[in-house]
């Protein structure tokens, strides 16, 4: 099994990023998480794996830290909650908020999240209940550069690739923009728009 991965980022383009290991391309879904907090294209990069296997395809997912992947592991064991939807979760809320979610049986704040409904937030809040002590800490954001593409597109993609309808991602880019403290980067505005559709 691949664990982790170290090597130059050759690419990368939410949610996707491509690992050159010893001239060995790696590509690796991610987390929005995950993407704050990656260097520049060309800088070394060092990332936990998790390898999904299906019937027809093998791939990987990449994240940050060795707790974010503890957690991608514990939400993809509960029923009705696949790789997608995890990595969902993940982009859309932190850590220490998933936590708090648990704790406070917040079923509300859980199905703001694309793709949960009422049922799997309930799920969630049972099952995860005696695990939150893995989510301890922080998850600050890092900054990050946009590439070729504009930011307003590259953003709306991103959440596209998360789950969101193609209206509503444009609908929560255009909010993100008009809040203070114009974005610099894609990935900036596209924590902007994940933050206040939690809050919503």
């Amino acid at each position: 099994m691949i664990s982790r991965l170290t090597g130059i980022l050759a690419a990368k383009r939410a949610p996707q990023i491509l690992i050159d290991c010893n001239g060995v391309g790696y590509e690796a879904d991610v987390s929005m998480t995950t993407f704050y907090r990656l260097p520049e294209v060309g800088e070394r990069i060092s990332i936990w794996t998790h390898l999904l296997v299906k019937d027809d395809s093998h791939s990987l997912v990449g994240f940050n830290d060795e707790q974010e992947r503890k957690l991608f592991r514990q939400l993809i064991r509960i029923n009705g909650v696949g790789p997608k939807m995890a990595l969902t979760i993940l982009s859309g809320i932190d850590d220490q908020k998933f936590g708090l979610c648990i704790l406070n049986n917040d079923v509300a704040m859980l199905t703001r999240l694309p793709g949960v409904g009422k049922k799997t937030a309930e799920r969630l809040i049972i099952e995860m209940r005696d695990k939150v002590e893995i989510l301890a800490g922080d998850s600050p954001a890092a900054e990050v550069a946009s590439g070729g593409h504009s930011i307003m597109s590259e953003a709306i993609e991103a959440l596209q690739a998360l789950g969101y309808r193609p209206a509503d991602a444009e609908k929560m880019i255009s909010r993100a923009q008009q809040q203070d403290g114009a974005p610099t980067s894609a990935s900036e505005l596209i924590k902007k728009a994940l933050q206040a559709s939690v809050k919503a």
